[in-house]
């Protein structure tokens, strides 16, 4: 339920003004240098936006709510949670500007895709550590608001987010970012520890995951300010590298640790698991349309130019 899908993006783009036929060849040999070329110039932001950033992580922090909100959370069978969501943000590879932002919606507790809605995106800035969501959660909180406003009905009660939420260098990462803007229920849910506030990957971290023995299994992650910032959760009995829970909004940990390991069918969450697979399908398609039209259009014009050669035709 793609609001523009594939072959929207492949006109759009061959139609462009910046595209002429002469390029179209060179189109085939992968994605245009020049944008790309834009975005590694730019390098780190300068440190008035940095600042900019860091007061609007600031004052959004103020509005995060670290406990349940909503009877369903303190249920431990979780019964009136219908809808979980999962939302991703996938690179096109070797192209610094083109991404893919995509929504997926999965019934709970059976984890079936109820909803999926995945466009192309430009990315208008450089990845920096710390503020990942001036990079994403704008796509992002598109997708939800338009699933809000065309299908109310399928609205996730929760949101999975790949990353951190509280579990940040100033504790407002991009789940939480996502969820304040959303006024959804969020939980953010990394593969990699983020070494914050003394937090270490170190030898004592290794032995403390190789104690958990069974899926649901999981330890605090206590920063050296003495905050529990998330939760290090062993996601399946056959899986050997923990997940990384942490609060985004309008959830206690405890219930999104809980939620986290109910919405496990392998070892990464369900939800996280089809947004992760349907944005690489989605630019797969996309680009294969792409390169579709690259090929026809570059023999049209090579047939409409051996005509006006061999005949003076100019089309009109």
């Amino acid at each position: 339920m793609c609001e523009e899908g594939p072959l929207y993006w492949a006109e759009r783009i061959l139609n462009s003004s910046l595209i002429s036929p002469e390029s179209y060849p060179a189109m085939l040999l992968g994605p245009a240098e020049g944008t790309s070329a834009i975005i590694k110039a730019a390098g780190r932001p300068p440190e008035e936006t940095l600042s900019l950033w860091k007061l609007e992580q600031a004052l959004l922090k103020t509005l995060v709510v670290d406990q349940d909100t909503e009877a369903w959370q303190r249920d431990p069978a979780f019964s009136g949670l219908q809808r979980v969501g999962g939302v991703d943000v996938s690179f096109v590879k070797g192209d610094g500007v083109s991404a893919c932002a995509s929504l997926v919606v999965l019934s709970y507790p059976e984890l079936e895709v109820m909803y999926e809605d995945c466009r192309m995106v430009s990315l208008t800035g450089p990845c920096v550590s710390g503020f990942l969501a001036f990079q994403e959660v704008p796509f992002l909180v598109d997708v939800v608001q338009w699933l809000r406003q065309k299908e109310p009905r399928l609205m996730p009660q929760v949101l999975f987010v790949d990353g951190n939420g509280v579990l940040h260098h100033r504790g407002f990462g991009v789940a939480c970012h996502l969820g304040v803007l959303t006024y959804l229920s969020s939980i953010g849910v990394a593969k990699k520890l983020l070494q914050v506030d003394r937090l270490e990957n170190n030898a004592l971290h290794k032995e403390k995951i190789r104690l958990l023995k069974a899926g649901g299994d999981s330890f605090p992650l206590m920063g050296g300010s003495g905050t529990i910032l998330g939760m290090a959760l062993k996601s399946h009995d056959h899986s050997t590298k923990p997940l990384y829970v942490s609060v985004g909004h309008k959830m206690s940990l405890e219930a999104a640790v809980h939620l986290s390991h109910g919405c496990c069918k392998f070892q990464i969450l369900e939800p996280l698991h089809q947004a992760d697979i349907h944005s690489p399908d989605y630019i797969h398609r996309t680009l294969g349309l792409i390169s579709s039209y690259v090929i026809l259009n570059s023999l049209n014009y090579v047939i409409e130019n051996d005509i006006q050669n061999d005949s003076g035709y100019v089309k009109s």
